[in-house]
């Protein structure tokens, strides 16, 4: 299965995130958002492709020295709860 996954916004509400650190998250989703679901699969509902607009999750519990990779980790896991099988 080939995955092509872009994230055109995302939204981190609450997070003091310094200079660059938003582009780090957003990276560090794609890229593991994209391992689960290259390992794990995707919900049959949206296994034909197309554009999702919106995926809301479930507030995550972080500090202001969250690591933005870590971060990247847990938001990617938590839209994987909605998407993944």
């Amino acid at each position: 299965m080939n995955i092509n996954l872009h994230i055109e916004r995302l939204v981190l509400d609450g997070l003091k995130l310094g200079p660059g650190q938003g582009a780090k998250v957003q990276a560090a989703v794609e890229v593991e958002l994209s391992r689960m679901l290259q390992a794990g699969g995707i919900a049959a509902g949206i296994q034909k492709g197309g554009e999702i607009a919106s995926i809301r999750t479930k507030p995550l519990k972080t500090s202001d020295k969250a690591v933005p990779h870590t971060l990247g980790v847990q938001i990617a896991q938590s839209v994987y709860g909605r998407i993944g099988k």
